[in-house]
């Protein structure tokens, strides 16, 4: 038996210090590395396995979204005013523009188009947001545009033609400012309106009736889900969810009459207001000057639409619903005030004079004469300014304020379009304080008497007060939807005493027949009633006066209302004015 040398035996246990910590360093190494794997197993498949899963879905998956047809608007006859066209346009796949091939794409897509890179590539990064959608490009396109992208079709991947649904409206100009238009939503816009379902490229109503009914109009998106290879190409339709178009409108429009007020007013600034008195249902409404609301349907506005829309007489404006002085249509409230307050008796005369000094201001007589003595139906008929001054100047401010409120004025009718209506404005004394620094005095009321002053009023609003006579008494609420015609609910009384209602239908009839409106004494037509007005205005240096003139018909039994602005005409209301209404009332009597 072999004895191992001494050296041997020793060499063997030489190393034992530090063998049992190696080993545990060993073990809780690879237990942490095993802790910190299956930590971030459960963090990828538990807390972001369901992004990760609608990633890798959407490599798979893509969605080829079909656009709503907005609902199609028609008069109250049933004719078409707003429908729907198809062009075709260009869409890309979102990251389009980080592809290989984008480096041929790009300028070939560009050049076609006539859209710089720049702006193609914008397009693409804003679709992040929605990375599995069709993102289009431009829409419009002609034949040229169509040939070109299909005979370049080999070096133009990814990229797709289709037919979209887009607004078209048949009357473009004379409608405008009724039904408004369409257009894709702004960055800004899409940030706001992400909540209630739209998306980028979508297109909303920016104005008139698309605005106030787009959630009626708009519809609900459909469209494809697509499975696709590696590769990009479709595969198989995984599921299909079909679009709904909006619903129809019908408008309380009367199309041979808003066309007839367009041309009535021809290429003067201003508006024309016409109206069922019993109602307020909106027969015609006219702005000067218009624009074509199919430009908005281009993808890129040139600067000569540009300049159809934003010029300096401010075409997008609806100057139906925006406030001016009334003149002397507002002699109605004030007659109104005087009889109700119980401070005039019906028979009242007074003298009218050339001038008069009140408050030590001299106030004028807009013939520079007076007409002598008038009562209330003579001063309306001559539209006499002496005879108004004195009855403010004992109503009181208080009184003639309270009764100018009662006729809606200084508030919104409740008009269709809440976000585009003008209150006009009602001055009293606070509001007098806050903006001049000094109290309402007489002087205010009288001046606010003949519709003068700070008092403003929109062509709309004026229509609702020559609603009041027409219709023995009742406020109406101006409204454009054909939807219930039953008067009683559109209306509600002011509680007028008879005696009121005579003296203002007796003096609005004398208007035409002896006054200021003789214009509209036509045998062809049945009577009609109205009230001229002359509002003083500045545009400049130069005093360019606004011309008013309200009027229904037949007198007896009012069935249109019709009240005509002319701004800055610089002629009197039933010189310019009043010959409008005229053409307006023969096309609609003509026709039965």
């Amino acid at each position: 038996m072999a004895i191992l040398p001494p050296l041997l035996s020793s060499q063997k246990n030489t190393r034992t210090v530090g063998r049992g910590v190696q080993s545990t360093f060993v073990i809780l190494f690879t237990l942490l590395m095993l802790s910190g794997i299956s930590a971030r197993l459960v963090y990828l498949q538990i807390v972001e396995g369901k992004n990760h899963r609608i990633r890798a879905e959407s490599n798979r998956v893509r969605i080829i979204p079909k656009q709503p047809e907005r609902g199609n608007i028609f008069d109250r006859n049933g004719k078409l005013l707003a429908s729907t066209r198809y062009p075709r346009s260009v869409y890309l796949w979102p990251m389009a523009h980080e592809n290989p091939t984008w480096t041929i794409v790009g300028p070939r897509l560009s050049k076609i188009l006539d859209i710089p890179q720049e702006e193609i590539e914008k397009i693409l990064k804003q679709s992040t947001v929605n990375p599995s959608s069709l993102i289009r490009i431009a829409r419009n396109l002609n034949e040229a545009q169509v040939t070109a992208l299909r005979e370049y079709e080999s070096e133009l991947p990814g990229v797709e033609i289709n037919t979209e649904a887009v607004r078209y409206y048949t009357y473009g100009r004379e409608l405008a400012h009724i039904l408004g238009y369409t257009r894709e939503l702004t960055a800004e816009q899409l940030e706001e309106k992400k909540t209630e379902g739209y998306r980028l490229g979508d297109v909303t109503g920016q104005m008139g009736v698309e605005k106030a009914y787009e959630k009626v109009l708009r519809g609900e998106w459909g469209g494809q889900q697509i499975e696709v290879d590696g590769s990009g190409r479709p595969l198989r339709v995984l599921g299909t969810k079909q679009a709904k178009s909006g619903n129809d409108l019908r408008l309380t429009i009367d199309l041979n009459i808003q066309i007839a007020a367009e041309k009535a007013l021809g290429n003067r600034n201003g508006a024309i207001v016409a109206m069922d008195p019993k109602n307020g249902a909106i027969l015609a409404m006219v702005s000067h000057p218009t624009f074509d609301p199919n430009i908005f349907s281009k993808q890129k506005l040139s600067q000569k639409d540009w300049e159809t829309v934003q010029g300096s007489r401010y075409p997008l404006v609806n100057r139906a619903i925006s406030a001016f002085p009334p003149a002397s249509t507002f002699k109605i409230v004030t007659t109104t005030a005087a009889l109700e307050s119980g401070k005039f008796s019906p028979d009242t005369v007074l003298q009218t004079y050339g001038s008069l000094t009140i408050g030590g201001t001299r106030f004028g007589e807009w013939n520079h004469a007076g007409f002598g003595p008038l009562g209330f139906v003579g001063a309306m008929q001559w539209s006499s300014d002496t005879f108004f001054y004195q009855i403010a100047k004992k109503v009181g401010g208080p009184t003639l304020i309270e009764w100018t409120r009662k006729y809606g004025f200084g508030q919104k009718t409740g008009f269709d379009f809440t976000t585009e209506e003008a209150k006009g404005l009602v001055p009293d004394d606070n509001w007098k304080r806050k903006a001049w620094k000094i109290p309402w005095s007489v002087g205010d009321t009288v001046n606010m008497s003949i519709g003068q002053g700070a008092l403003q009023t929109t062509p709309l609003q004026v229509a609702v007060m020559f609603a009041v006579p027409a219709n023995s008494g009742y406020l109406v609420q101006p409204h454009l939807l054909k939807d219930n015609e039953e008067a009683k609910s559109w209306r509600e009384s002011l509680n007028l005493k008879p005696i009121t209602i005579k003296i203002l239908r007796d003096g609005l009839r004398k208007v035409i027949t002896e006054g200021t409106g003789k214009v509209l004494n036509v045998p062809s037509l049945p009577p009609i009633a109205g009230k001229s007005g002359t509002a003083e205005a500045w545009r400049g240096r130069a005093k360019e006066n606004h011309a008013w003139f309200g009027a229904y018909a037949p007198a007896d039994k009012p069935e249109i209302l019709v009240v005509a602005f002319a701004e800055h005409s610089g002629g009197g209301g039933g010189s310019v004015a009043a010959p409008m209404i005229l053409e307006i009332m023969q096309k609609h009597f003509s026709r039965k």
